[in-house]
């Protein structure tokens, strides 16, 4: 059965950037893009530079992919696939996210490869 946990209201996050919240131990960046009506939940941790920093990152687009860099050596990840733009065989984990009745839920048992929601 999923395991869905209630990390916090839409209305902490800020828009079009990056925060850190720890689900059972596991650091979990989540990026909210309002005008794209998009919420995105990454591993925190940048397999690069070897820190838990993704969340500091920046987001964009590149070629229609909505992506975060990382804050220290610049490696774009995509936060639909988690899959590394520079080095296809670097993945990190992408995890369901959904917003229910204002609040922001995570799914750490359901390991995904694609998704966002709102």
């Amino acid at each position: 059965m999923a395991k869905w946990i209630e990390v916090c209201s839409i209305d902490d996050l800020q828009p079009d950037s990056g925060v850190c919240a720890l689900l059972d131990g596991e650091q979990v960046a989540i990026f909210y893009l309002p005008e794209a009506e998009r919420i995105y939940a990454v591993g925190n941790y940048d397999p690069f530079g070897k820190a838990n920093v993704l969340s500091r990152g920046l987001i964009g687009d590149i070629n229609g992919q909505p992506v975060v860099a990382s804050p220290l050596y610049k490696q774009h990840f995509n936060l639909q696939t988690g899959v590394c733009l520079e080095d296809e065989t670097v993945q990190i984990p992408v995890y369901p996210i959904r917003i229910e009745n204002g609040s922001v839920k995570v799914n750490l048992s359901l390991l995904q490869h694609g998704g966002a929601a709102l």
